[in-house]
């Protein structure tokens, strides 16, 4: 570095501006890690807002010229006013140039595309654009259409710290043009792609790690062999406290033939486990616990209580060094020892009875896997058997936690008890047994041609969508971390398909639960479609190129035709459900599900307080998303079952008694005031259970985004 800092030191004599360039490029290489995963970060990331209304002071770039796919000119331009001319509107731009000249232009309002880049202060809000009213006792599922690191932002307001699961299948950046960064396809010989791919989730999975439940709640990421080792470091660093383990699954019977190399018929799923969140043990098939092709026998499985493996020494854990008296005449058990002192290695003898210690056939000294308090509560519960003879030497057998639930289950039956006291543990001869699965999944059910394309095209006909997961897949996936909480969140933020929310709304189908799903995509169209639509004279913006959008096209009528059973053409789903609940997939799922797009809100409209209705939805998902909905504000408060809204402080007095009056499921109060001492006098008077959340009187400037931070 001190040849760098001289040569440093000279550029700042002969060039300021280069030398302030350079610099800034070195501190960032100082600051990068010595161990681990290093990548440019590109940022600022910029999002096209096609649907957006041009207003004065908006960043914008003009829209792709009809018939191609591309900018003319990808510098943004400010809005400096909007004019009339010839029946148009038109927009008077002001840019800066490379050299810092001032640069102005004349575009049609028609011709021109709003951006917003990820440091740029926004005010986001939720616009309905439909729902569907299955049953009015659940909670209601969102499809949000936008861009995912904005809605994630926006959802911090009503969940940060409140998720307990997210699933989500990223963009494998396997394929050519199969994902976008800044608004253009990455190519595979792009050589930035994998930094390209390593910003793009860092920044979504920071936001993700704010929004889980840090005491108990599991991210889940879907990943091939492309990018699962620079996932997994990335995963490392970003959640240092996090339990990790990554699952290979079989997704491809049939294999996908790899040029070159082995077919490759499996992906990987990383469990990123927070505080006390782990896999439950559930009631599996048997091929979740037994190998193809082998023979599943059902019998319990007995282990060596003397430890083998590692830390398997005496000198490992002294206490673990002790006798174990056996009578041969049974053999049966007749005490248990304490700890010999170091240093000696016989037994004090007990009349009639034969002291077996942890040692092996090499004359070493192990240690038995418990401690004597615990072998001794084993030996009452049956756990503990003796194997071998007086001749040959006693050997001590034991079932460990797993195997021991499995009796108590009911997995195996118990045919009494032998002479040792152990249980006589017969062979099980049921399809299905309680178990935590193996890192190794061969699942019939999690075929992804089967259960994930074919089953989304009875839903959608004739609508494709690339490589979308079994949905008996993406259940069991959440299954281990959600069964016991049937009023479990689960977020997913790369939706496409919208597998996720179907995978919850089944979930809640087969145990009654009342879980929610939160799905969030973009509208974009896949590279061919581009071409194609381009080459029509569409553009982006243009209603008949955002009816082909992923969210429009594909996940919302995937949903709809879940709930209801009917296909977007209207006939009833052809098929059944064929692993959890069983059943006619035209018998639709009893669910509620409102799609929102995201929005962003003028600034004028947020100082002049009329932007209420986009702020409206969060307020309602933040208490439950349950019940009425208040759209729109009052002069002096309003109450729903679940949350009150005091617009007016000089209605506190009637608001709170309405408050102690209301029954049912209040669980929020929002006070509209720019007054802290205001806001602690009223909520002073609010029953204790409930959250009171002040809320500025220019709504929006509660939730306005400064992405400056990256």
């Amino acid at each position: 570095m001190s040849r760098l800092t001289e040569l440093l030191a000279r550029a700042w004599i002969e060039s300021p501006d280069l030398a302030r360039d350079i610099e800034a490029e070195v501190k960032a290489l100082s600051a990068r890690r010595s161990f681990g995963l290093n990548f440019e970060r590109h940022v600022p990331e910029t999002v096209y807002l096609p649907g957006r209304r041009v207003r004065i002071g908006d960043k914008v770039v003009r829209r792709p010229v009809s018939g191609g796919a591309k900018s003319v000119d990808d510098t943004p331009w400010i809005v400096s006013g909007i004019v009339q001319k010839g029946g148009a509107r038109v927009a008077k731009l002001m840019a800066r140039g490379p050299s810092g000249d001032q640069r102005e232009a004349n575009e049609p309002i028609t011709d021109l595309m709003v951006v917003a880049e990820f440091r740029d202060p926004i005010y986001p809000g939720l616009r309905s654009v439909g729902r569907i009213e299955s049953d009015t006792d659940k909670p209601w599922h969102a499809v949000i259409n936008g861009e995912n690191f904005h809605v994630l932002e926006a959802l911090l307001f009503p969940y940060e710290a409140k998720v307990d699961c997210i699933y989500i299948d990223p963009p494998y950046n396997t394929r050519d043009k199969d994902w976008k960064y800044n608004n253009d396809y990455v190519d595979t010989d792009d050589q930035y792609r994998h930094s390209k791919w390593l910003a793009m989730m860092e920044r979504r999975l920071r936001l993700a790690g704010r929004l889980l439940n840090p005491e108990d709640s599991c991210l889940i990421v879907a990943i091939d062999e492309r990018e699962y080792l620079r996932l997994g470091l990335l995963l490392s660093q970003v959640f240092p406290g996090a339990r990790i383990q990554m699952v290979s699954t079989q997704v491809n019977p049939a294999n996908s033939a790899r040029p070159g190399g082995f077919g490759r018929s499996d992906e990987y799923l990383f469990f990123v486990m927070f505080g006390a969140s782990a896999p439950r043990r559930l009631l599996l098939d048997r091929e979740w616990v037994s190998a193809k092709g082998r023979t599943f026998t059902g019998s319990a499985r007995w282990d060596l209580l003397r430890r083998s493996g590692t830390s398997a020494n005496r000198s490992d854990s002294p206490g673990g060094f002790y006798p174990i008296y056996v009578d041969p005449g049974g053999p049966s058990f007749k005490a248990v020892g304490d700890p010999l002192p170091a240093g000696k290695s016989k037994a004090k003898p007990i009349k009639g009875a034969v002291a077996v210690l942890p040692i092996r056939k090499d004359g070493s000294e192990g240690r038995w896997q418990v401690s004597p308090e615990r072998l001794k509560a084993y030996i009452d519960e049956g756990r503990v058997r003796i194997g071998g003879s007086k001749a040959k030497g006693f050997v001590i057998y034991y079932l460990k936690g797993g195997e021991y639930e499995k009796v108590l289950n009911g997995d195996y039956p118990v045919d009494g008890r032998g002479p040792d006291g152990s249980l006589l543990v017969g062979e099980g001869d049921s399809d299905e047994v309680f178990a935590v699965p193996s890192t190794q999944w061969r699942i019939a059910s999690h075929d992804s041609t089967q259960y994930g394309s074919r089953l989304l095209a009875s839903l959608v006909p004739g609508r494709e969508f690339p490589f979308p997961k079994s949905l008996y897949a993406v259940e069991d996936a959440l299954r281990f971390f959600v069964a016991e909480k049937p009023d479990a969140l689960i977020l997913d933020f790369f939706a496409g398909s919208g597998t996720t929310g179907h995978a919850v709304m089944r979930l809640n189908e087969q145990d009654g639960g009342h879980r929610r799903a939160i799905c969030v995509t973009n509208n974009e169209v896949s590279a061919e479609e581009a071409t194609e639509l381009a080459a029509a004279g569409l553009r982006p913006g243009d209603d008949a190129w955002e009816e082909h959008g992923i969210c429009k096209h594909i996940t919302i009528p995937r949903i709809e035709a879940a709930v209801t059973g009917r296909t977007p053409q209207g006939p009833k789903i052809r098929g059944e459900y064929r692993f959890g609940k069983e059943g006619p997939i035209a018998g639709g799922l009893p669910e509620n599900v409102e799609f929102f797009d995201l929005t962003y809100e003028d600034p004028e409209q947020v100082r002049h307080d009329l932007a209420f209705s986009a702020i409206a939805p969060l307020l309602w998902m933040r208490a439950g998303s349950i019940g009425v909905r208040v759209d729109t504000p009052s002069n002096s408060f309003a109450l729903t079952d679940t949350y009150g809204l005091l617009f007016d402080v000089d209605s506190a007095a009637p608001f709170l008694k309405a408050v102690r009056q209301a029954v049912g499921d209040l669980r929020i109060v929002y006070v509209f005031t720019d007054d802290e001492k205001q806001f602690q006098i009223i909520t002073d008077q609010l029953p204790q259970q409930l959250e009171s959340i002040r809320l500025y009187e220019a709504y929006l400037r509660t939730f306005a985004i400064n992405t400056g931070s990256d």
